[in-house]
């Protein structure tokens, strides 16, 4: 699996290129292309063959240009892909127009990042500890909090809220995207896969050993007819997440009896 990371490049020129800031001040003729272009090319790229696919040839190529000519807007691929990362985040909606209070707004915000990761499974295989604040990434962020605003929480716990159903849902969505891309590239889909093994499987297992987990594993496998079900895995946690949270806010709103 691919990974890169977020913020690795030039921070300034990542910042103008987030925030359009060469665009503004740029006079003369006008360029053959735009950053956006280059960006959205990019993203197709992605969407297409993955992370490890990308680089500035490939960019260039689908662009019909030489490569060199793309270091004049952007200067390498690891400001690209800030830049394909905040463009991504553009898509999500901003509606907060939500009957059902918080919980329903968390979890329409969970579900629209659980399609923009399938949209975009490219998104996954980057790192984001040191995330690059362009102007999509701060409104998805906003909007995120807005969610959980004047509910009784501490700007931290607002943090710590949007950030613990952010972390499941990207942990689900990866799993999920793994074994979508494991279909793809056996040939076998988790059916067949399960299918082919737990025969093998039943021959060796000593249930007396494992009486639990052969019990449970049976009972899950006859279930989603695989090893695992990430729709389902993801639908459960989030349900378990916000019943968490759930409990959190009403004893913090409540306060000290």
């Amino acid at each position: 699996m691919t990974t890169e990371y977020s913020g690795s490049g030039d921070p300034q020129r990542s910042i103008e290129l987030l925030w359009g800031l060469q665009e503004r001040g740029k006079r003369g003729p006008k360029p053959r292309l735009t950053v956006e272009q280059i960006v959205q090319e990019a993203i197709a790229l992605a969407d297409a063959e993955g992370l490890g696919a990308l680089s500035m040839r490939r960019v260039a190529d689908a662009l019909k240009v030489a490569p060199m000519s793309l270091y004049t807007y952007v200067p390498s691929k690891a400001e690209l892909i800030d830049v394909m990362l905040d463009r991504a985040y553009g898509e999500l909606p901003r509606s907060e127009d939500v009957s059902g209070g918080w919980r329903a707004r968390l979890e329409k915000i969970a579900r629209e990042n659980w399609a923009l990761y399938h949209r975009h499974p490219w998104m996954l295989h980057i790192a984001k500890s040191r995330p690059v604040m362009g102007p999509n990434l701060i409104a998805r962020y906003e909007h995120e909090l807005r969610a959980v605003d004047g509910i009784g929480l501490t700007d931290v716990e607002m943090d710590s809220v949007v950030s613990l159903v952010a972390g499941h849902v990207e942990g689900a969505a990866r799993r999920s995207v793994e074994a979508a891309q494991a279909e793809r590239h056996t040939g076998m889909s988790d059916e067949q896969w399960w299918a082919a093994h737990a025969p093998l499987l039943e021959k060796v297992l000593d249930l007396q050993r494992y009486p639990t987990a052969a019990r449970v594993g049976s009972a899950a496998g006859a279930e989603y007819g695989a090893a695992t079900h990430p729709a389902h895995a993801f639908e459960f946690g989030l349900q378990r997440v916000l019943d968490g949270l759930e409990v959190f806010i009403q004893a913090r709103t409540r306060g000290p009896r």
